[in-house]
């Protein structure tokens, strides 16, 4: 019976344990081509039901309000759109001068540059149960910033000229698959709300059953590629740094929309990424080398992502009980301690 109960407890975890390993004992059934299809069943199909399944659960209310969320927004979208290259670019400067592979260096750079993907912040915002709307909201706007990643590249690497991106063809696939389905889930949702609410379907059970064959297809592809094949050092290196943006500061704002800016802030698209730098270095022989860093970064977010949801859930309810207990010791206390409360209210909030 523990056993069991354990295993219900910790199904998610187990299962990403199970198709890493599935995806390398036999790669080759979820790359794309192959049995699979997960350039339909992932990029289209799995999209799409996250976003219907996001749709269907969220009150318009809160959709509403995060599209209000002004400042939550600006923080997002300028941390992965300007600190996020700027701090790498950084970094790499140091690295530069010591014996890590220049060209491994320069695709590090390029992740930085990289649009957020429109589902695995979504999903892990969801399972921890932080702010799902501005999840959305920032994954999506983040997207459509692919011009701005158009820019970037070429200064921070040293290119000759801007290549052309597939813009309309991109907005196209993100109108169907997220904005569409967004729609249709909210539609659906004004003619079952009572049934919803009384029924309260397992969405976040749905949502991440959905990322487990995410990771599955993104593992197959990381696994079949025979590129990924670095010394040692320059992998732990690429691991490292890539880890270590996970943990971006969302001080200042409550604990659910912290949530939100952990995973919309650090994530970076594997979908959108590896067909712009075969755009951007269309001709370089060095390309597979550049591509490395992405394709280690994206799985190695989710897997992380995935693993800390549990604590990060934890993180999250203790700081939204210490806030409710400040709020209402302030209204109990009104008069004797409004200043040390205002006090406390900005270093919790």
């Amino acid at each position: 019976m523990g056993l069991w109960t354990t295993i219900r407890r910790e199904w998610f975890i187990i299962g990403i344990v199970l198709v890493i390993l599935s995806a390398k004992l036999e790669p080759s059934v979820g790359v794309k081509g192959g049995p699979l299809k997960p350039e339909v069943t992932i990029a289209y199909v799995a999209v799409s039901l996250i976003f219907f399944n996001s749709g269907l659960s969220l009150k318009t209310e809160e959709l509403t309000s995060a599209l209000l969320h002004v400042r939550l927004h600006l923080f997002v979208q300028s941390f992965t759109l300007i600190f996020f290259p700027l701090a790498i670019w950084l970094v790499l400067r140091v690295l530069s001068l010591t014996s890590i592979d220049q060209w491994l260096l320069r695709g590090l750079q390029t992740v930085s540059c990289m649009p957020p993907p429109v589902s695995s912040a979504v999903i892990l915002t969801k399972a921890v149960g932080g702010n799902e709307a501005a999840a959305i909201f920032n994954s999506a706007f983040g997207t459509l910033y692919l011009c701005g990643t158009d820019v970037l590249l070429p200064p921070f690497l040293q290119l000759g000229s801007s290549s052309s991106v597939p813009f309309s063809s991109i907005f196209t696939q993100l109108f169907m698959t997220v904005v569409v389905p967004l729609i249709l889930g909210q539609v659906c949702r004004s003619f079952l709300r009572e049934c919803l609410e009384r029924r309260k379907p397992p969405f976040g059970t749905v949502s991440s059953a959905v990322l487990l064959m995410i990771i599955y297809t993104t593992f197959c592809d990381t696994f079949s590629n025979p590129n990924i094949e670095l010394e040692p050092t320059s992998l732990l290196l690429v691991v490292l740094i890539s880890q270590s943006t996970l943990f971006v500061s969302g001080s200042g704002f409550k604990p659910a929309d912290t949530v939100a800016i952990v995973f919309c802030s650090t994530h970076k698209s594997l979908t959108l990424g590896i067909p712009m730098l075969k755009i951007v270095f269309e001709g370089y022989e060095h390309l597979s080398l550049i591509s490395v860093p992405l394709l280690i970064y994206h799985p190695a977010q989710i897997l992380l992502g995935s693993i800390l949801v549990p604590t990060i859930r934890s993180w999250m309810t203790s700081q939204q009980k210490v806030r409710t207990h400040a709020n209402t010791g302030a209204h109990t206390h009104t008069h004797t301690y409004t200043h040390m409360y205002s006090t406390s209210f900005g270093v919790i909030a």
